[in-house]
């Protein structure tokens, strides 16, 4: 990426000196997307020693580019992927009952045009995963069979807790149009059944990472700190991209869960490998009221002209389009480009054709690069989701092992399968599961009935809708949010309770911001300090939905930045930079041009 990334002249992170003051370590792990994470929580739920290094923020590539689902794969039925399937539909609906402030459970559309269509060429797809080249509309029989096999994982696959979702169901035309009445006019049925989504990934993925830091009292967590070579046996180097410190570190085994980056860290640790093959998957966000009113708050999930299948669902007040499936290099940054934009476009027509969407819609563009294994399959979709452990060595034997492959909703088993491949290495057993252990603000997590009673008694003073807002935001962990906002204190120096020694009276709610009043100053300083936050951008597209929602302007950065540079000790220079920072981000990455520059003075 061309955006400029301010240097640090301060003093080394604390997340820094740690690795600095105590340089060995059982695991290292490398990476911190959503794998990674998982593989940290795990292992340091057994009680081991380890350490992550990331070379910018939590769930900043990859993890931060899908399509915001958390779903067992329907469509990989057909590529013979039955294991992957059950699996990520048994922890979708762990995840419904583990992280219920993040994962929600979503209905999900296929509007159908034909009965028989594409079930000759089944037979190959489903059993070889290869097919004609040309292709043919998957018909209702087809989807029929692929669902009635998804509702018995799911049914097989429940939760601890007992979560689960609701079977499918097929209504004809008439049905179709009273429940979605602007699909398009060839739409002879529909089928519905049941996935979820996830409507704060990186948040989630934030969550997993604190989990790990607060169950291993050793475990070490620093970003924005790239492994860069392997100057001795034993030794891996680790770098802040910041400051350009380097620190050698002592692990006994290392795990490499770079994603789609794997292979370009193994070239780093002195190995060249070619273990994935990745493809770039886009998507566009669009602020369309009638877009998002059609959708009738479902997903709608269907296959395109090309047999790609696509996707169109509201989250947030916004409506997300996706995804293509390009070949891609990680030596490359990910865009989506105009070709693409043209795509979702032309899909949208398909699927709602009153409803147009234009460009000027579009708040926020996205792209990442799938993790794949490296294949020589002619369709990228029909490359495999799943995932594997590669074992190899760094020079001087310590033992390394690559994650290869992966999706978002199965990242809880990937980490249990690195780190049942670890334990033996280090001489060690299992003694913790996983499965079932609620995630970050998801721990004790009040159903719908329970809502009102626990916000009367863990957020006692603030307004029912500020309170039910930072419960949804950030699970149960918005107590803590909501003491800081009720922490402040009015000033009443200049009053006669002044004169009288009483330094203010106590205010039960925070400061709006001014540029976007649904967050507060008090919110956005904790979140400073207790998430992990090094660089603005990691608030702005991470930490909050502001940049998905199309809801940044240049003031709003200015004031962002004041906020973030008082928590963290951000003099005027470094908050010009980081806002400029930002802008290069936005308008390089998700195509938001800000305009003309407003810096903090």
């Amino acid at each position: 990426m061309a955006s400029r990334r301010p240097r640090s002249t301060r003093a080394a992170r604390p997340e820094v000196q740690a690795l600095r003051a105590r340089p060995s370590c059982d695991v290292l792990v490398i990476g911190g997307g959503i794998n990674g994470v998982a593989t940290f929580r795990d292992l340091a739920m057994q009680g081991v020693d380890v350490a992550l290094v990331e070379r910018g923020d939590i769930a900043g590539e990859t993890s931060a580019a899908s399509s915001r689902m958390i779903h067992g794969g329907l469509r990989y039925l057909e590529n013979g992927e039955f294991r992957l399937v059950r699996e990520a539909v048994a922890e979708r609906n762990d995840l419904l009952s583990t992280a219920p402030h993040h994962v929600h459970p979503l209905a999900t559309t296929i509007p159908l045009r034909h009965t028989w269509s594409g079930l000759a060429s089944a037979p190959l797809r489903f059993l070889a995963g290869r097919g004609p080249q040309r292709r043919h509309e998957r018909g209702a029989a087809l989807v029929i069979a692929g669902l009635k096999i998804y509702d018995s994982y799911s049914r097989v696959g429940r939760a601890q807790d007992g979560t689960a979702v609701p079977r499918h169901r097929i209504v004809g035309r008439e049905d179709t149009f009273a429940e979605l009445p602007d699909l398009h006019p060839e739409t002879r049925m529909s089928a519905t059944y049941w996935d979820a989504a996830v409507w704060a990934p990186e948040r989630l993925a934030l969550e997993v990472a604190l989990d790990a830091l607060a169950a291993e009292s050793r475990a070490r967590l620093a970003t924005y700190a790239e492994a860069v070579g392997v100057p001795e046996p034993g030794v891996v180097t680790v770098r802040d991209t910041l400051t350009g410190e380097e620190i050698p570190l002592r692990p006994r085994v290392v795990v490499n869960a770079a994603g789609p980056f794997v292979d370009l860290v193994h070239g780093a640790l002195g190995e060249q490998t070619s273990h994935v093959g990745g493809s770039k998957g886009s998507h566009i966000v669009v602020d369309s009221p009638a877009l998002h009113a059609a959708c009738r708050g479902r997903e709608i999930f269907f296959e395109n002209d090309d047999g790609r299948i696509v996707l169109v669902y509201p989250q947030h007040g916004r409506v997300i389009l996706g995804t293509t499936d390009i070949p891609a290099s990680p030596l490359e940054p990910a865009r989506c480009t105009e070709g693409e934009v043209d795509y979702f476009i032309e899909l949208a027509a398909r699927v709602f054709p009153g409803i147009p969407v234009r460009r000027e819609q579009i708040v926020y563009r996205y792209a990442g690069i799938r993790p794949l294994p490296r294949d020589d399959a002619a369709d990228p979709g029909r490359v495999s989701r799943d995932y594997r452990v590669v074992e190899s060595a760094l020079p001087g034997g310590v033992p390394l092992l690559s994650v290869v492959g992966g999706k978002w909703t199965t990242f809880r088993a990937l980490g249990e399968s690195v780190a049942d491949a670890v334990l033996p290495i280090l001489g060690r057993a299992r003694v913790a599961s996983t499965r079932g252990a609620a995630i970050g603000g998801g721990r004790g997590f009040p159903s719908a009935d329970d809502r009102p009673a626990w916000i009367a008694e863990h957020m006692p003073g603030l307004t029912v809708e500020r309170a039910d807002t930072l419960l949804t935001r950030y699970g149960t962990r918005a107590e803590r949010i909501a003491r800081a906002e009720r922490g402040r204190w009015a000033d009443n120096t200049d009053s006669v309770l002044g004169w009288l020694g009483w330094a203010g009276e106590r205010i039960t709610h925070g400061t709006p911001l001014k540029h976007a009043p649904e967050y507060t100053r008090e919110e956005i300083r904790w979140i400073c300090r207790h998430e992990r936050v090094v660089r603005l951008e990691d608030l702005v597209l991470r930490r909050t939905t502001l940049a998905f929602e199309g809801r940044i302007s240049g003031a709003l950065l200015v004031e962002l930045a004041d906020v973030v540079g008082d928590a963290l000790g951000w003099r005027g220079r470094r908050r010009r930079e980081e806002v400029a920072a930002v802008r290069d981000v936005l308008r390089e990455a998700h195509g938001v041009d800000l305009g003309a520059r407003a810096l903090p003075v």
